[in-house]
């Protein structure tokens, strides 16, 4: 059986074909004719609506990268295989040409391409690896040199590094064997004393570092570490593990309070949540848990993740449970000194999100606003390159700003110079779509749009407030780590679980927004344990390192 041609049959070419043929066909046949067109046209838009929900299916399980050029070039890969479309000549092909400061040849000569390296790390990335000095064996500083006879060398300061590495188990020891002596005539029990150097405690702070980092800083399950210690010959319980990492909990949370109380402060904060489970919040077989009272009728359990900004410092926070993220941040911002202006806040356009106690001033994301568009590309090509277009320079201009470190001032001001006209273009040009009616406002394209317009203010905070964000990619980062979690570990089993995960989370993630080493920075809250508890304000991640130099510990 042949195949049947498929033809795509645009609205406005529907429409002239009804106009050619009402004049030359009965006026029942011509009824007949308008059904059919319109029958084909509603199936057609349902059946790309359906496509566009099964590849945001389908981009759940590994989504490809959303950059301008990858989207771009694919689209336009397609277009050249299909030919010309009827938009090619309107708005995107325009903005291109008169902004042509703006293309991508333009900014490979303004910024310079990337070059490429070889892929290794150099010895200063190594910066947790014990360093040993080795000096000359036969020449110091101010000898005279045994090449010329003439002059003195002097010592660089740059010395050859040779990086040696070597594999352990993860956590590791030393068995001790004291002697034991007994006397064959009387029976006494002589043993040997335990060196100074040995500690009394089993696992050292180092062993309650690693147990945490692993677990809750790169998603590795108790019962999984367990196997890995087995096979090496050090058995370690995941029983053991918890009671390790709930113990050390008690000094890490005065660091947490403290992380808390500070992040209310910042002048931006980033908030968004993710789905979590706790089983014991979970009714079995569809009855309520009679032994946890239910506070609401809310059935959804999610971890929150926010960042606060002060200045330098990044501070991210989790929290698992019931609350949404903007009773999350009403929460926190109960902890903000009175009288300080009101934060910026960075999330996508969900009300759930919102304090509704306090007063924010509120930003959108446009990685949010731009995911409408590449979500639906494939079917809405010409329209959908003009907004992303429009988006990467936007971007680009704030790429500038970074490059040039700008105030926030001068940013601002440099946005709505340059950012500030291709959006109010941009704005124009989608309600241009609606009026002309090129666009269907229940469309996937037309519901695009509508995100858009809907949330414009949100979305174009940058060009009204200084220091103002484009977009939360940052918390979206943050919530990978939870995710993550979640993959590997599937749940928590109790509330306190969770909170314990919450506490290491947040600690090790401020840890990596501010380039701190994790790893240190929780063995030093275990050893100063109780100067923590008297004043966590002088241990945060930050500034530690001055409160080791003022108390250092005798080896």
């Amino acid at each position: 059986m042949r195949k049947a041609k498929v033809i795509e049959l645009s609205q406005e070419e529907a429409q002239r074909l009804l106009r050619n043929l009402k004049d030359k066909v009965s006026e029942d046949d011509y009824k007949l004719l308008e059904g059919l067109i319109n029958t084909i046209d509603v199936l057609g838009s349902a059946l790309r609506e359906k496509k566009i929900s099964i590849n945001r299916l389908r981009n759940l399980f590994g989504i490809k990268t959303e950059k301008s050029s990858r989207v771009l070039k694919d689209i336009g890969k397609q277009i050249k295989d299909n030919g010309p479309g009827v938009e090619d000549s309107e708005p995107a092909d325009e903005h291109e040409d008169k902004k042509d400061a703006w293309t991508a040849s333009e900014r490979e000569d303004k910024m310079g391409k990337k070059k490429k390296g070889h892929g290794r790390n150099g010895s200063g990335s190594f910066t947790g690896m014990e360093k040993i000095f080795i000096p000359h064996a036969e020449l110091k500083a101010g000898d005279v040199c045994p090449g010329c006879h003439k002059g003195k060398i002097y010592d660089t300061k740059r010395p050859g590094v040779i990086v040696a590495i070597r594999g352990s188990a993860p956590i590791n020891g030393t068995v001790y064997e004291l002697q034991k002596l007994r006397c064959a005539l009387c029976g006494e029990l002589f043993t040997a004393e335990s060196p100074e150097y040995i500690q009394d405690k089993k696992y050292d702070d180092a062993a309650a570092s690693m147990i945490a980092l692993l677990k809750y800083g790169c998603g590795f399950p108790f019962y999984r570490l367990k196997r890995l210690q087995e096979s090496l010959g050090i058995p370690i319980p995941a029983s053991t593990q918890w009671n390790i990492v709930e113990d050390f909990s008690k000094t890490a949370e005065y660091a947490y309070i403290k992380l808390i109380e500070t992040a209310a402060q910042g002048h931006i904060i980033h908030n968004d949540d993710t789905g979590a489970k706790i089983l014991n919040m979970i009714p079995a077989n569809g009855e309520e848990n009679e032994d946890i009272p239910d506070k609401s009728s809310r059935k959804g359990i999610f971890t929150t993740g926010i960042v606060s900004i002060i200045n330098d410092m990044r501070i991210a926070l989790y929290y698992t449970g019931r609350n949404h993220a903007g009773e999350n941040i009403t929460e926190l911002l109960k902890k903000r000194y009175k009288g300080k202006d009101p934060p910026i806040q960075m999330c996508d356009a969900l009300s759930r999100n919102i304090p509704k106690k306090f007063e924010t001033i509120l930003c959108n994301c446009l990685t949010h606003g731009r995911r409408q568009f590449t979500d639906i590309i494939e079917h809405f090509p010409n329209e959908c390159r003009h907004v992303i277009t429009i988006f990467k320079d936007v971007y680009y201009f704030d790429k500038i700003s970074r490059e040039k470190k700008m105030s926030p001032e001068d940013r601002l001001l440099y946005h709505q110079e340059n950012s500030g006209p291709l959006m109010e273009d941009l704005r124009q040009w989608i309600q241009k779509q609606f009026d002309e009616k090129k666009a269907e406002p229940n469309s996937s394209l037309g519901k695009a749009y509508k995100y858009l317009l809907n949330h414009w203010q949100a979305l174009t905070t940058f060009l009204r407030v200084p220091g103002a964000p484009l977009d939360n990619n940052i918390v979206e980062r943050l919530l990978k780590r939870a995710i993550l979690h979640r993959k590997n570990c599937y749940f928590f089993k109790t509330e306190n679980g969770a909170k314990v995960g919450d506490i290491f989370m947040s600690i090790i993630e401020t840890c990596n927004l501010n380039t701190v080493n994790p790893f240190d920075y929780l063995q030093t809250i275990k050893k100063y344990s109780q100067k923590v508890k008297n004043d966590a304000s002088k241990w945060m991640p930050w500034n530690y390192k001055q409160g080791i130099d003022a108390f250092p510990l005798k080896k």
